[in-house]
């Protein structure tokens, strides 16, 4: 048995769509697991139990229609016995329109495309959050009698050198693993989902008042400076460590491996944390649905988002900045004294 899954999109989705991959495994221990990702985040997936593979598209690939065609191709030579196209889009169904021998072609169900598939699936409702409705695409084979194996918790593990060679580095840099060590997420790749940052200083300040910890401040080469920044307007405080470096996504990976809880901005890290089963609570912007992204019943990874602060009409009245200024860094607060409860209850 052979199976490809596809999948282009960011760090977050593409741990969140992983659960369709485990739960494969779990369905069918024997087979032959291979992922399609984006160069950039394929590394985060080397090395995962539950798969074979890792198959990487260079950005010179996604441009160039040519070699990207020729890629694709060269990838179906493997004859999967099912292709799973979870992003659905034109470029993507090329894996399932090349793969003539799988008997399940799986993708979305979209207007006026598709027709390569053996079976597209309508957009579950939302009931259900991101990792649940990526489950509800192996709905064919549950349909053919197939018992499957779902499991809707994602997990990346890394190796034992890799943590360690991490938090050999972060102890030079003056980490003290006596105290409780707590990534701060204060930027996003996306402008609109960055908590306000006065605010989220006073999150900062408040964290070092209340506990015996140390925030480290992580960031891509293009975040540096907005974290130097927001380091120096806390006055070079030293239980913030603001000089660890990563060179990859898998190098942020080990990192996280060797913290106790994530705090801040909801994204593709965030995730990364989850899947490490570190506890996490994360803000989550006016244009975010926490329901969407959050497991529903696993407490060591909630959040809070504006709408939920107050009525509907009132919200409703407010600029996006006003939604966003309803989460108070004390609120914040609140919750992250509940999950490093949870830390000291499962060190006791």
């Amino acid at each position: 048995m052979k199976i490809l899954v596809v999948r282009f999109k960011q760090i977050g989705d593409a741990i969140l769509s992983s659960v369709i991959c485990k739960s494969l495994k779990e369905t069918y221990p024997n087979a032959k697991i291979d992922y399609v990702l984006y160069d950039h985040v394929a590394p985060l997936f080397e090395n995962q139990r539950y798969l074979n593979k890792v198959i990487s598209i260079s950005k010179e690939e996604q441009k160039n229609p040519f070699k990207y065609i020729k890629r694709v191709w060269d990838i179906t030579r493997e004859d999967y016995d099912i292709v799973i196209d979870i992003m659905s889009t034109p470029k993507s169904e090329l894996f399932a329109l090349f793969s003539r021998k799988a008997k399940y072609k799986i993708g979305r169900l979209k207007s006026k495309r598709g027709y390569s598939y053996t079976h597209r699936i309508p957009e579950p409702s939302n009931e259900f959050d991101k990792a649940e409705k990526f489950l509800k695409m192996l709905k064919p084979l549950a349909d053919d009698g197939i018992d499957l194996k779902l499991d809707k918790n994602y997990s990346l593990t890394f190796l034992k050198e890799e943590k360690d060679e991490v938090k050999k580095r972060m102890i030079e840099t003056g980490v003290n693993f006596n105290k409780i060590i707590i990534p701060l997420a204060i930027n996003s790749r996306r402008e609109q989902k960055v908590y306000p940052i006065d605010l989220m200083k006073e999150v900062a300040t408040k964290i070092l008042e209340t506990f015996d910890c140390q925030i480290i401040l992580y960031y891509s080469p293009d975040e540096m400076e907005f974290a130097k920044k927001f380091h120096a307007d806390l006055s070079w405080d030293k239980r913030i460590i603001s000089d660890i470096k990563t060179k990859s996504i898998r190098e942020l990976g080990a990192l996280f491996s060797n913290c106790d809880l994530f705090v801040g901005n909801e994204g593709g890290p965030r995730h990364l944390a989850q899947a490490l089963d570190i506890p996490s609570f994360a803000i989550f912007s006016p244009s975010s649905n926490k329901n969407d992204w959050l497991s529903r019943d696993n407490l060591r990874h909630e959040g809070i988002e504006p709408k939920e602060i107050v009525s509907e009409k009132e919200y409703i009245e407010l600029s996006y900045e006003e939604k966003y200024r309803l989460i108070l860094p004390e609120r914040i607060l609140e919750e992250v004294q509940r999950k490093v409860k949870l830390i000291s209850k499962a060190t006791n």
